[in-house]
């Protein structure tokens, strides 16, 4: 049976004349990896802050780990761990006693996992919070995380100032906490990271989640490039229902096609005499910028 680790319905919050969340509708299956995506101003960080308990919604409901996070916050922050964007660490603690005071409000810190994390994030656990530049103080507070026994980690840009090798690094912690069935709700700019980690994605838009589903699903809502070179003339595709942005390169000729017309597409294509073909889908940056587009798409 499929549990729900985080629930939103309606999810509302103003601030004065700006509403930040507007009937938020958002859903998270117990032990998966969710996406959270959208640009600055579109509610990430309020909806995450709402879970955290950290503000009170206006209207709607929220449910954390089957908890209500504005009243049962104490309870609920030893079940989960948080990484902001940009951490702020005690300026005259070392990174090591950071970590063991991050994990002590939690309940506790794995000494070994601790150790590990340390080992393989390449952080020097000795120097204070102070002398830190950024990626390291975002070490800090992902090793504290991840050697924690929390059911659910809220991340919220957690790789900023992080180089591509502790990027990797993150990735692979990432997965392996997903194996042992944590929850972890991923809001992040990397598109390439929510790609590679992500087994469901939700986007937001001025406050209200406009698609939730695996990648693959999106996919199917967007178009395809199709690339080809035929033997005969293919004239009679640009005009093709579904098929949009026709333009020539050489002898190759680029479309885009929507997904429900593909396979009529490629048959009148293997008519013509194919003589070289690339299909490739759309990545999760044009399916982000297919909600935030100014204009319809064409």
């Amino acid at each position: 049976m499929t549990t729900v680790a985080v629930e939103t319905q309606g999810l509302g919050k103003s601030f004065g004349a700006v509403r930040a969340l507007d009937d938020l509708n958002l859903q998270v299956t117990a032990g998966e990896v969710h996406g959270f995506l959208g640009p600055n101003g579109a509610g990430k960080s309020t909806a995450l802050r709402v879970l955290l308990g950290v503000l009170r919604h206006d209207s709607g409901t929220a449910r954390v780990l089957g908890a209500d996070p504005w009243r049962d916050a104490v309870q609920l922050h030893r079940r989960m761990a948080y990484v902001p964007g940009d951490v702020e660490l005690w300026p005259n603690l070392t990174g090591g006693e950071a970590i063991d005071l991050l994990g002590r409000l939690r309940g506790s810190v794995n000494a070994a996992r601790r150790a590990e994390l340390i080992e393989r994030f390449h952080l020097d656990p000795r120097r204070r919070g102070r002398t830190y530049s950024k990626g390291n103080r975002q070490k800090v507070a992902l090793i504290a995380a991840l050697a924690s026994d929390a059911d659910l980690l809220l991340l919220d840009e957690p790789t900023s100032g992080l180089d591509p090798l502790m990027e990797a690094v993150f990735q692979d912690e990432i997965r392996a906490a997903r194996d042992r069935g944590v929850t972890i709700l991923l809001s992040s700019h990397i598109l390439s990271q929510v790609e590679a980690l992500a087994d469901r994605i939700s986007i937001i838009r001025t406050g209200t989640i406009v698609e939730t589903g695996t990648l693959a699903d999106m996919r199917h809502l967007a178009r395809s490039e199709v690339t080809v070179v035929t033997d005969r003339p293919a004239d009679a595709l640009l005009t093709h229902a579904g098929v949009h942005h026709p333009r020539r390169d050489g002898d190759r000729l680029l479309v885009d096609v929507d997904a429900a017309h593909l396979p009529t597409v490629m048959s009148e294509l293997a008519a013509l005499g194919i003589r070289a073909l690339s299909v490739t889908p759309p990545s999760l940056e044009q399916l982000l910028l297919r909600h935030y587009s100014t204009g319809e798409q064409r």
